[in-house]
Order: structure tokens, then C-alpha cells, then sequence
């Protein structure tokens, strides 16, 4: 039994290290040939050298919900793990002081409207008595010319025109000032509101409430994360090939992903990233050869409404499988057809 076990082992390293030492001397050619072998063993099937894999994880937009002013957290609407709506609330904070200046500053728009209205008054008020100077001066200039009138009495009346006309310019600049006062609180009340309104932490998107990171009591400042919200919409998983394998793919080419925890299903997905630069394999994958070779980053994206259906199962950071095919014109192998949880 023990030699049995030991020979299972040493057939295994035998095999990666045959694998390893391929890809180092021949690069993409001998990957994809190693890649066939090994599915050949998992599955018993013959696999085209055209589909080609690789290691990677699941990946999520994580965005954090903060406040945009300091204050004291109020209160959670949801639990970790919730999915929310995109303008749900998540949290509050308190707006006992914002509650008065709000009412302050409406009682100063209301007096500044009443100001207004008297300058308004005033106004009018100024309007008919330079009206009235007018009719004078012309009334007077009419007997001057026809003689029955004085000088004296002509000066005076053009003299009562322009300190009408001045009096008017001035309630003209009271009603701006009022007009700009009832403006000035009406700003200030638009202000308040504003915070008021950022007061409640909204869910920019559709998602799921993973971490609060704060507790209700506590003070924040201002910018302070309050929770995070993973975008159940946009979830991808990141693989690394070699360049013989990534210049042959496009965006929107079909691709497959297989997860370690449920290596039964296969799900479809789509390129929608290839990196225009080469580089080192990330340290995340174990072998020095792998670390040592140049590769490319291509990013495989779910559909976000077969997400909407199965998301209560993704899972950030996962790890699984990869499948992109370097041909598209010829059919996934029957073990990687998209095969989804009932």
C-alpha cells in the first residue's frame, strides 16, 4: 500500500515537473500540450489544443459607503450580507444640529421676503413720485414757454425730478439688496438640505452589504468608511497566458470558468480585458517557472444578469479554472460546456 502511494506521488511530480520544464523551453506551444494532458487525465477526453487555461480568482467591484460630513452615526438600515437596491439606504447620521440651522435658515428666508416685499413697495412708491415731478416739469416748461410761467418756478420742478429720480435709485438698490438677501437664504437653506440629504449613506448601486465598519454611537469625520458594498454586477475572474495564447483572443470572446468549491458546474463568460504589456506571473502562482516566464493579463467577465440570478452564490476571492479558446471556431469539449446550479 505504501509503494502503491509513493508511486501515485512520484508519478504526479514526475508529471509537473515535465510540465514546468516544457513551458519553460517552448513557451505557449508546449503549455497548451501540457494543458490537454492534464485534462486528459482529470477527464479521460481529448481536448483541443486550441482551448488553453489557467489559475485565477474571483474578483468583485468593492466600493466603500462614507460620510461626506462629520458627525455621529445614528443607525444601520441593513445587515452584513444584505443585498441592497441602488439608492437604498445603508446608514444615517445624526442631524439634530442640521435640524436647527435648518429652521433657521428658513425663518431667515421669510423675513428676507418680507424685506423684500417693502423694498418692492418702496419702490413703486418712488416710481409714482417721479412720475408725478415729471408731469410737473413738463406742465411748468408748457407756461414758461407760453409766458405765463417763471423760471424760478421751472428750476424748481427740474430740481424735484432729479431728487425724485434719486430717491428712486435708491429703493431700486434696496430691492436688489432685499432680492439678494432672500437669495442668500434661500442658498442657505439648499445648503442645509444638501447635508440633510447626504446625512442618509445611500448604496450608490445594486450589491451586497459585506462589512460595516463603524457602530452606531460612534463619531466620524468627514470621508470616514461606514460600510462596504461589493457590485454584484461586475464580477471577473483575472488569468495570466502566455502571448501565443492571449494575441489570439478578442474582447468579447466566450470563455469558461470553473471554481475549486464546485468543480461540477462551468460557467460562461466573456473576455473583456487583454493586457497590451507583458509581464511576470504574479507571485500567487507557486511554480518558479511560471514566475519566471512573461505572460499577459486577460480579465474573463460574467454576465451581469446571469449574475443577478446566481448571486447569492458569489463568493469574492474564490479560486478556480480559466478556459479561453484560442480558436473560436471550434466547439467547447462537452466537459466545458456551460453547465449552471438549477
Amino acid at each position: 500500500m505504501r509503494k502503491r502511494q509513493l508511486g501515485i506521488v512520484v508519478s504526479a511530480a514526475f508529471f509537473l515537473c515535465a510540465a514546468g520544464l516544457a513551458f519553460a523551453e517552448d513557451g505557449a506551444a508546449t503549455f497548451s500540450s501540457s494543458f490537454e494532458a492534464l485534462w486528459g487525465r482529470i477527464t479521460g477526453q481529448r481536448t483541443p489544443p486550441n482551448v488553453t487555461m489557467s489559475n485565477g480568482r474571483i474578483e468583485a467591484q468593492q466600493m466603500l459607503i462614507s460620510a461626506k460630513f462629520a458627525g455621529r452615526l445614528a443607525e444601520f438600515f441593513f445587515e452584513e450580507g444584505r443585498i441592497v437596491e441602488a439608492g437604498a439606504p445603508i446608514a444615517r447620521i445624526d442631524t439634530a444640529e442640521l435640524d436647527e440651522q435648518l429652521v433657521g435658515a428658513s425663518a431667515q428666508v421669510r423675513r428676507s421676503q418680507a424685506g423684500q416685499i417693502g423694498a418692492q413697495a418702496a419702490l413703486a412708491r418712488r416710481d409714482g413720485e417721479l412720475a408725478l415731478a415729471r408731469l410737473d416739469f413738463d406742465r411748468v416748461r408748457l407756461t414758461t414757454e407760453k409766458g405765463t410761467g417763471t423760471a424760478q418756478q421751472l428750476e424748481l420742478c427740474r430740481v424735484q425730478v432729479e431728487v425724485a429720480a434719486t430717491a428712486r435709485r435708491a429703493a431700486l438698490a434696496s430691492r436688489d439688496a432685499a432680492q439678494a438677501a432672500t437669495d442668500a437664504a434661500r442658498a442657505e437653506v439648499a445648503r442645509v438640505q444638501s447635508l440633510l440629504d447626504d446625512a442618509v449613506l445611500r448604496a450608490p448601486r445594486r450589491g451586497r452589504v459585506e462589512y460595516s465598519l463603524a457602530q452606531p454611537g460612534q463619531f466620524l469625520a468627514v470621508g470616514a468608511p461606514v460600510a462596504t458594498l461589493l457590485d454584484l454586477s461586475d464580477v471577473s475572474m483575472t488569468i495570466f497566458l502566455p502571448a501565443r495564447a492571449a494575441e489570439q483572443l478578442s474582447i468579447g470572446d466566450e470563455a469558461r470558468i470553473i471554481l475549486d468549491p464546485l468543480p461540477q458546474y462551468v460557467v460562461p463568460a466573456t473576455v473583456s480585458f487583454v493586457s497590451g504589456e507583458a509581464q511576470f506571473t504574479p507571485k500567487a502562482v507557486e511554480t518558479q517557472v511560471e514566475r519566471d516566464s512573461l505572460v499577459f493579463e486577460v480579465r474573463l467577465k460574467i454576465a451581469s444578469d446571469l449574475l443577478k440570478s446566481y448571486e447569492t452564490w458569489i463568493k469574492v476571492g474564490v479560486k478556480g479554472l480559466g478556459y479561453v479558446r484560442t480558436d473560436p471556431s471550434i466547439d467547447w469539449p462537452i466537459g466545458l460546456r456551460a453547465k449552471l446550479p438549477p
